[in-house]
């Protein structure tokens, strides 16, 4: 019967909104604190959440240190936006329909990635094209 289906129903669009919700609370906490290491002034008070390496020598890796948090900040970023974008399709109800291809994105993928916009197959296809 799903290979019928066009779209997933109110009940199991509630079960993803909620998955998302969870993921998306969790990223948000992330987020915050990988700004906060980023935006770090150097000082040591009880919310430093730095590594405390303050000699000559460590400057550098400190530098990296903070360097990879705002990499990883901006790819959470990301990650935020998908989610949201996510439960904006759910509210229109077109959640876990593949944009190329029009059928249903799987529920095991899109359990494990749920703010997925392309079935397993369509993402092969379109990488083979080089247009992802």
């Amino acid at each position: 019967m799903t290979e019928n289906k066009t779209r997933y129903s109110d009940a199991e669009l509630a079960e993803f909104k909620a998955i998302i919700e969870e993921k998306l609370a969790k990223a948000k906490a992330e987020y915050n604190t990988l700004r906060q290491v980023v935006m770090h002034n150097g000082t040591n008070d009880i919310e430093d959440t730095t590594p405390s390496f303050r000699t000559v020598e460590d400057d550098g890796a400190f530098q990296l240190s903070k360097e990879e948090a705002s990499q990883m900040a901006q790819r959470q970023y990301k990650f935020i936006q998908n989610l949201e974008a996510a439960l904006i399709r759910i509210e229109n109800k077109s959640y876990g329909i593949c944009r190329a291809t029009g059928k249903l994105i799987p529920k095991e993928r899109l359990r494990l990635v749920p703010h997925a916009t392309l079935t397993v197959e369509a993402k092969e296809m379109l990488a083979k094209q080089g247009k992802n």
